[in-house]
C-alpha cells in the first residue's frame, strides 16, 4: 500500500513545453538528454544554461530534476529553492514548491513536505497530483510525528557533553598554568639564593680580575710610583747642595 502511495510522489519537469523565451542551445540540449534518461549529460546542459541565465527560473529547477534523478535530493532542493527565488508565475512558484515537498519526503521530513505541498497548493490550487501528496505527507507525519522530547534530551546531552569538555580543557589549562607557576617559583628561588651566596663576595670585573684585586694593584703601583719619585728627589738634593751665603 505504501509502494502505491509513493507513487504519487512524481515529478513535474518543464522540458520541452516551458522552452526559453530566449535563444538557449543548452536548455533544449538538456531536456533531449534528461528525455533520453541522461540525467549526467542534461545536468551538464542545465548547468551552463544557469551560468549563462543566472535570473531565469526554469534552468535551476530542470537542474534540480537531473540531480534529483541522480538521487541527490539534498542538492536537488538547493536548486529548487533557487529556482523558487527567481521564479515570477504562479505556475513557476508551483512547480518549485511541489518538488521540494517530494525532496523532503525523501529525506523523511514530513512536518516540512506538508508545508512544502501546502505553499504550492496555493500558487495551482487545481493540481490534483499535489494535492495527493499533500494528503500522503500529512498523513506520513501523523504516523511518525517528530520526537521533541528526544530532541529535547538530546540537546540536553550535547550541552552537557560540551560543558564537560569545556571544564575538561580549562582543567588541563589551569594544570598547566600551577606547573608553569610552580617552575618559574622554583627558578625564582634559585636565583634568589645564587644571589645571596654571592652578596660579600667580589664581584668579578671583565679579564677575570676582581674589583679588590684591581684595587690592590692601583695601590701597589701608586707606592711603587711614589717611592721611585722620593728616590729622584733624593738624588736630586744630593747633587745640587746649597751655597753658604755670602757675609758681608
Amino acid at each position: 500500500m505504501k509502494k502505491l502511495l509513493l507513487y504519487g510522489l512524481i515529478l513535474i519537469s518543464f522540458l520541452a513545453k516551458a522552452q526559453d523565451k530566449e535563444k538557449d542551445k543548452d536548455l533544449p540540449k538538456g531536456n533531449d538528454s534528461f528525455a533520453e534518461k541522461k540525467y549526467d549529460d542534461a545536468e551538464a546542459e542545465y548547468r551552463m544554461s544557469e551560468s549563462k541565465n543566472p535570473k531565469k527560473s526554469i534552468a535551476s529547477y530542470n537542474l534540480g530534476n537531473a540531480v534529483y534523478r541522480q538521487n541527490q535530493s539534498g542538492e536537488a532542493k538547493y536548486h529548487y529553492a533557487t529556482a523558487l527565488k527567481n521564479a515570477k508565475t504562479r505556475t513557476e512558484k508551483h512547480n518549485a514548491f511541489h518538488n521540494i515537498g517530494n525532496t523532503l519526503m525523501k529525506d523523511k521530513d514530513y512536518g516540512g513536505a506538508v508545508e512544502a505541498y501546502k505553499n504550492a497548493l496555493r500558487n495551482n490550487p487545481d493540481d490534483e497530483e499535489t494535492r495527493y501528496n499533500y494528503a500522503l505527507a500529512k498523513k506520513m507525519l501523523k504516523e511518525n510525528p517528530p520526537k521533541k522530547d528526544d530532541k529535547k534530551d538530546k540537546d540536553k546531552k550535547d550541552k552537557k557533553d560540551k560543558n564537560k569538555e569545556k571544564d575538561k580543557k580549562d582543567d588541563k589549562k589551569d594544570g598547566k598554568d600551577k606547573d608553569k607557576d610552580k617552575k618559574d617559583g622554583d627558578k625564582d628561588k634559585d636565583n634568589k639564593e645564587n644571589k645571596d651566596q654571592d652578596q660579600g663576595k667580589p664581584k668579578p670585573q671583565p679579564g677575570g680580575i676582581s674589583k679588590q684585586r684591581l684595587e690592590n694593584l692601583l695601590d701597589a703601583v701608586n707606592n711603587e710610583e711614589k717611592k721611585i719619585q722620593d728616590k729622584v728627589n733624593k738624588q736630586k738634593v744630593q747633587a745640587n747642595p746649597k751655597k753658604a751665603e755670602k757675609d758681608w
